[in-house]
């Protein structure tokens, strides 16, 4: 079954970051019915492993329940991830997961980007500090972010549209292109001209 893995790095209990995962979580399961596939969805608070984070930090090496975490991100068919932003990028305990995760973990893996705050102000830090940061990391990042400050868990509403719409991109990157005779290259084929024409007027 396709996996996704959901890595959250909120600091407090309850933590708004984790709460966004979750929904994040529910609307991908929610998009992948909706296309007739199931998905095994897997949510994981990045503040149990503070501690095994710094010591990898440390030793170069990852242990116990850190090690496990790492090695279901590698062979997760995609991943949402999901940070409080502070001093208007994403949080230490997030980028240091990330530094210390083996390198090519992540290089084509469709990755649905997210983030919390006090203030809508801090949303473009999904632009600037963590698209640019997961396109280093050579992951495929859906179009739309999801960033929820304070005041969008009164309105729902745009929030909930928001989560749809990324979670439909995410589901949609993990489903195999149809392919058609016309969409495959065969290079003894010429399709006419007008043809072209035609089927791009339409």
């Amino acid at each position: 079954m396709t996996r996704v893995v959901v890595l959250t790095a909120g600091l407090s209990q309850p933590s708004s970051t984790r709460l966004l995962g979750d929904r994040l979580a529910a609307a991908v399961r929610a998009a992948a019915e909706s296309r007739g596939a199931g998905l095994d969805v897997e949510v994981v608070e990045l503040r149990e492993h503070a501690r095994d984070l710094t010591n990898q930090l440390l030793t170069g090496f990852a242990t116990g329940a850190l090690a496990q975490v790492q090695e279901r991100v590698q062979r997760a068919d995609a991943l949402v991830v999901v940070t409080p932003i502070f001093s208007a990028s994403y949080s230490g305990l997030f980028k240091m997961f990330f530094d210390v995760l083996p390198r090519e973990s992540l290089v084509g893996k469709p990755t649905l980007i997210a983030a919390t705050a006090g203030s809508a102000r801090h949303s473009l830090a999904l632009e600037h500090a963590l698209r640019p940061l997961f396109a280093h990391l050579r992951a495929v990042v859906v179009p739309t972010a999801v960033f929820a400050a304070t005041e969008d868990w009164a309105d729902g509403g745009a929030l909930d549209e928001r989560v749809a719409r990324a979670a439909g991109e995410l589901v949609d990157l993990l489903r195999p292109a149809r392919r058609t005779p016309e969409t495959v290259a065969d290079p003894d084929v010429v399709v006419p001209f007008a043809r072209l024409l035609a089927r791009g007027r339409g």
